[in-house]
C-alpha cells in the first residue's frame, strides 16, 4: 500500500471516529458475510457502529486522541465497536455477542474508557456494571426513598387516631 493511500485512510479513519472517546475492539476473523451482516444489523438497531480496521493504520489515525491506548500491542485486523446509549450498555452488548452461539467468531479483545487500555478481562468485568439507565432508577429511588418514609411516618399516626375516632364513634352510635 502506498504511502499516500495510507495517509488517505488514516485521515478517513480520523474523521469517522472524531467526538468518539471510549470503544471496544473485537475480533470478527472468521465470521462470514451473513453473520457479518446480522451483526451489523442486530448492531445498528442499537446505534452502535462497527468499522473493520488494519490495527496500524488505527493506531495512527487515534494517534494522541483517548483511543489511542485500545491500539497498544494489538496486530492485525480488528473491528472498533463504538456508539450506543452509554459505554457500559456498548460493553454489555459486545459482552453479549462474545457469548452468543451464533457469532462464535466473534470476540472482544479490549478497548479503551477514559483514555485507558482495557483488556478482555476488563471489558467482561465492566459488562457487570449498571447501564446509565439502570443508574437513574436507583438514583431516583434513593431520592424518592426517604420522602415515602417519611409520608408514611406523618400519615401512619393521623390514620390510626382516625380509625380510633371512627371506633368510638361507632361504639356511641350503638348504645
Amino acid at each position: 500500500m502506498s504511502k499516500y493511500l495510507k495517509d488517505q485512510i488514516t485521515a478517513d479513519l480520523t474523521r469517522r471516529l472524531d467526538g468518539v472517546a471510549d470503544c471496544v475492539l473485537a475480533n470478527v476473523i472468521g465470521l462470514d458475510s451473513e453473520k457479518t451482516f446480522l451483526l451489523r444489523k442486530r448492531l445498528r438497531e442499537k446505534d452502535i457502529h462497527v468499522l473493520v480496521v488494519k490495527n496500524t493504520l488505527a493506531r495512527r489515525a487515534t494517534e494522541g486522541t483517548s483511543l489511542g491506548p485500545a491500539f497498544e500491542g494489538i496486530e492485525g485486523s480488528s473491528a472498533i465497536v463504538w456508539g450506543g446509549e452509554d459505554f457500559v450498555s456498548l460493553v454489555k452488548e459486545v459482552t453479549e455477542l462474545d457469548k452468543d452461539e451464533e457469532f462464535e467468531e466473534f470476540s472482544a479483545l479490549g478497548g479503551a474508557m477514559d483514555g485507558e487500555q482495557l483488556t478482555p478481562d476488563r471489558v467482561k468485568e465492566i459488562s457487570k456494571w449498571p447501564s446509565r439507565q439502570e443508574q437513574l432508577s436507583m438514583l431516583a429511588g434513593q431520592i424518592l426513598g426517604p420522602g415515602s418514609t417519611l409520608q408514611a411516618q406523618l400519615i401512619g399516626p393521623g390514620g390510626t387516631l382516625a380509625s380510633q375516632i371512627k371506633q368510638k364513634s361507632e361504639e356511641e352510635g350503638a348504645e
